[in-house]
């Protein structure tokens, strides 16, 4: 029997436990790269707290820099009470918001201790009606306090972190991602200012802004935008072809992965439409090219874990409505008296909604007449080696899978023996992909585009994704980067909602290993190439790697570990996708292949004149 004595078990002090398990606290740790790591949760979780005093009535104005990735937040709020500033900071549960609010974000009493925790400094200060409070931490320590000084100071609460580098190796902030956030707080909160770097973040109509800023020119007709106590609400057809798209918020928190708000938000508009035109049309017909957003008020609401990212609530409040059923009363009677008012939007919507009707059913067919395909896709994905882990059920390491979608046997070969067969799944394509942006039925005839769509299991739609990170790994040469760009378009096109919610990224490999007998080096540019060559000496060895095939499985490894380096692909709320596709996939060819050449990045060959 293995010994299991009282030594065998420890207690871990509060910040001992963030530090050693921070993705219960932040979900994944990454380096800033996604969207959804741990970095920018830190950053949401003070922000928070300054978003509770301004939903309050107190502090219009919020002032938020980041320089040389030390984060500083400034509210003009009430501040904290000046003997609770250490303990709000330092101690796990200790809050003002645990009788419950509708008007509140912070809940538990833990966000900020996790900022704290995570982070090699934090400095928090307070000042009340002209005294101020200040505190210093380290890794969750506290490491000085201040006694209470007066202050000329204006009233609110200061806090400044920087993120601690040996958690979050090698992050850096992306200004899209945190300017993304800052839009959605000045969205669901009319009247605020936010301040970022010299930036200003103000909106006037709330949620009408947000729909705009998203739907840019695409819209076909005027958005819907309906508001009633607790509860706001707008919608618009595009004139896309594919996806639908939604944001919801619970509390003024944006709740990316959804919940039971947004299911019931996405039943209701079919239902309501369904009812207005009295015609059983299919789901999937009604949502099509909808771009909709929704803000409602819960009571003591229950999210899928301290990142509040995912509405599990079922009650608008305890003992009260079900959400769902509040959501398809206020939509289906909002929504309705909408309709007869315009009957011209009315008559706009049905029209989009039976072009949609009518390609589904062409797609149907078209099924049917490739049916030995689609029996291939659905008996055995035979370019797929896949994961244990998935995104799309309540697997413990679902945030971490990814699938690397190769080009070739030899770099499919060297990804699948290096990879971790838990969380990173492997597509390999046979050369290059048919160019298909002229018909979504193009996919069901293509058998590796249908195979690669069932893999993702993304046919209905972003919900059921499989994996966190679609990632593109191609050669860096003319042909991988042609490669690169037909999956761009493939997804922009057919299945934008990927794109937009931040799954797919292009995976950055080394194009060098320069090595003496003493040290490697791998060198992802030009110029680390350059200084890896000064810092060896002289004439050391230079591989250059054309291909990912010739990464071996050993160094491969290394690539796709912990220190894996991936470049997000983001889509400009401005951008026009047909226009951006049309450019890269249309018949401009010339412009296609010059955007290619300058774009690669190739080794200037000439060590000699280099040393």
């Amino acid at each position: 029997m293995a010994e299991y004595q009282d030594d065998n078990i420890i207690t871990l002090n509060w910040y001992e436990h963030i530090r050693t398990r921070p993705g219960m606290y932040i979900g994944k740790k990454g380096d800033g790269s996604s969207h959804d790591d741990g970095i920018y949760v830190l950053l949401k979780e003070v922000m928070d707290n300054a978003i509770d005093e301004f939903m309050n009535g107190y502090g219009k104005v919020i002032d938020i820099t980041i320089k040389e990735n030390r984060v500083t937040v400034r509210d003009y709020g009430r501040g904290i009470p000046l003997n609770k500033v250490v303990d709000c900071y330092s101690k796990m549960n200790t809050g003002r918001n645990f009788k419950g609010d509708f008007a509140s974000i912070g809940m538990n009493g833990v966000g900020v201790k996790a900022v704290n925790a995570l982070s090699t400094h934090l400095l928090v200060q307070s000042v009340r009606d002209g005294q101020m409070k200040r505190a210093e931490f380290s890794a969750g320590l506290l490491t000085k306090e201040y006694p209470i000084e007066a202050t000329d100071e204006k009233n609110g609460t200061m806090a400044s972190f920087l993120p601690d580098n040996t958690i979050f190796e090698n992050y850096e902030w992306y200004t899209e991602y945190i300017e993304n956030l800052l839009w959605n707080y000045v969205y669901l909160n009319r009247g605020l200012t936010i301040n970022f770097n010299g930036k200003r973040f103000y909106s006037k109509n709330g949620l009408l802004d947000l729909l705009n800023k998203k739907v840019g020119d695409n819209a076909l007709y005027e958005p819907i935008y309906l508001k009633d106590d607790n509860f706001e609400f707008a919608m618009v057809h595009t004139n896309r072809k594919y996806g639908e798209e939604y944001y919801t918020f619970v509390n003024s928190q944006y709740t990316e992965h959804g919940g039971t708000h947004q299911q019931a938000m996405r039943e209701a508009i079919v239902k309501t439409f369904r009812d207005f035109f009295k015609k059983n049309f299919e789901p999937a017909d009604v949502r099509n090219s909808v771009v909709a957003n929704m803000s409602i008020k819960v009571k003591d609401p229950i999210f899928d874990s301290q990142t509040k990212t995912k509405l599990g609530s079922e009650h608008i409040e305890p003992g009260g409505q079900t959400i769902r059923n509040y959501v398809n009363d206020m939509i289906g009677r909002l929504l309705d008296n909408y309709l007869h008012k315009h009957p011209d939007v009315a008559d706009v919507i049905l029209k989009k909604i039976q072009e949609a009707e009518k390609e589904r059913i062409a797609i149907s067919n078209l099924k049917k007449q490739t049916k030995e395909i689609q029996k291939k896709v659905s008996l055995h994905n035979k370019k797929l080696r896949d994961c244990k882990y998935h995104f799309n059920t309540n697997d413990s390491r679902g945030l971490e899978t990814m699938i690397f979608i190769t080009e070739g046997d030899s770099a499919s070969g060297s990804i699948t023996q290096s990879r971790d067969p838990n969380t990173q799944a492997v597509f390999s394509l046979k050369g290059k992909p048919a160019n298909i942006i002229k018909s979504k039925s193009a996919i069901y005839s293509n058998e590796e585009l249908s195979l690669l769509q069932a893999a993702l299991n993304i046919e209905d739609g972003v919900d059921g994704l499989r994996y966190n990170n679609i990632i593109i790994a191609t050669d860096a040469d003319v042909d991988g980067m042609h490669i690169r760009l037909l999956l761009m378009a493939f997804f922009l096109k057919y299945f934008p909602d990927v794109v937009r919610t931040g799954h797919v990224y292009v995976l950055q490999t080394p194009l060098f290993r320069v090595r003496n007998k003493q040290k490697t080096v791998y060198c992802y540019s030009e110029e680390e190439k350059l200084q890896a060559i000064k810092s060896l000496g002289k004439k050391p060895e230079i591989t250059r790697f054309k291909g990912l095939g010739e990464i071996s499985p050993k160094e491969f490894k290394g690539f796709i570990g912990k220190n894996i380096r991936l470049e997000p692909v983001v889509l400009d709320a401005k951008s026009n996708i047909d226009a951006v596709i049309e450019y890269y996939m249309g018949k401009n060819t010339p412009q296609r292949q010059s955007f290619i050449m300058e774009n690669l990045r190739e080794e200037i060959d000439n060590f000699s004149e280099e040393s």
